[in-house]
């Protein structure tokens, strides 16, 4: 598996800025809004020329798939079903502003029963591990 560079993962914390900018009020108002959670974007590795990877937010978890370059992301693209190796996921499209966004699948919509950051960025390591396995 290729690691990604030093400026991929720069443009993956961009990524999550611009994510936890653009949904603020909306993460906050969220019933299931978690405050020892943030936005981050985990665990990725490259996949059919994306990025796969999961997007953390004090209210969900999302599997991604990211672009490896910036720009031409087409905002009004209609959802896409991706075949990863654990099987066949829905994505849609999300708009970050500035001809850029990702392709996101929601999995967990209710975080609140997490403890901690570092509690998150391992059931998103479990979460990329099974669905980046093949499925038997």
């Amino acid at each position: 598996m290729q690691a990604l560079s030093a400026d991929d993962y720069a443009r993956l914390q961009q990524l999550a800025q611009r994510y936890s900018q653009r949904f603020a009020a909306e993460i906050h108002r969220s019933p299931h809004y978690n405050d020892r959670l943030r936005v981050d974007l985990l665990c990725f590795q490259p996949f059919a020329g994306e990025w796969c990877g999961a997007l953390l937010t004090p209210v969900s978890l999302s599997l991604v798939l990211v672009s490896p370059t910036p720009g031409g992301f087409d905002a009004e693209a209609p959802p896409r079903l991706v075949d990863l190796p654990g099987g066949g996921y829905p994505f849609e499209p999300v708009d970050l502003g500035e001809g850029d966004g990702l392709w996101c699948c929601e999995l967990l919509d209710d975080l609140r029963d997490l403890d901690s950051s570092a509690e998150a960025s391992r059931l998103a390591q479990h979460l990329l591990a099974r669905v980046m396995t093949p499925a038997e």
